[in-house]
């Protein structure tokens, strides 16, 4: 997509904000965000600049400047806020050289989904998180100097069978590994995994 049918989607769109988002060396989503009557072709096409000594494992503070460059291609509504923003997705290039800056973990994947095909090895490599996780009602942790722990409660744990509930207990939970593959209402995400998923194919991820 060109910067101008960005800025078409932008009016279109009525956004108020954009979102330049873009992975750290530990694999989390950072974002900055900008006005989106400050966003231009110009900008849209030769990124911004950013401060790359605030991301652990980057740039020393007196060498820190780094241009977030937008990738076009990847661009999404933004589901959640309370206001339009538009997400773009950014590389990560060096200030001065104005190359993909080689711990940007986005130009790494590149580089080897390039030397994948130049190599022979293969021609087409497919990178991507495994969304998997814990759902639970309550977590607390210490870590103080005299004191360590932490507790986690969630309402299916078999230790919750005698607790009381302000709507009641209904006494049977799933077994300890036994929540894995049972049907509703042992499953009690049903519901939460399906609001997930279309959330996730409204903004066109397969």
């Amino acid at each position: 997509m060109s910067a101008s049918k960005v800025i078409k989607l932008m009016r279109e769109k009525e956004v108020e904000y954009v979102d330049l988002r873009f992975t750290d060396p530990r694999g989390k989503l950072q974002h900055l965000t900008m006005d989106g009557k400050m966003v231009d072709e110009k900008m849209l096409n030769e990124g911004v600049f950013f401060d790359g000594s605030s991301i652990a494992g980057w740039k020393a503070i007196n060498e820190s400047d780094m241009i977030l460059k937008p990738d076009l291609e990847r661009q999404i509504i933004d589901p959640f806020t309370s206001h339009n923003t538009l997400v773009l997705f950014c590389d990560v290039l060096d200030a001065v050289k104005k190359d993909p800056y080689e711990r940007d973990p986005r130009s790494i994947a590149k580089k080897a989904e390039s030397y994948l095909k130049k190599s022979g090895i293969g021609d087409k490599a497919y990178f991507g998180p495994e969304a998997e996780f814990f759902v639970f009602d309550d977590v607390k942790y210490k870590n103080d100097m005299n004191e360590t722990g932490f507790k986690i409660d969630s309402a299916e744990g078999p230790y919750n069978t005698g607790k009381d509930y302000e709507n009641g207990n209904m006494g049977h939970r799933p077994g300890i590994k036994g929540g894995y593959f049972p049907v509703p209402p042992v499953d009690s995400a049903q519901d939460m995994r399906g609001e997930f998923l279309k959330a996730l194919r409204d903004m066109g991820i397969k």
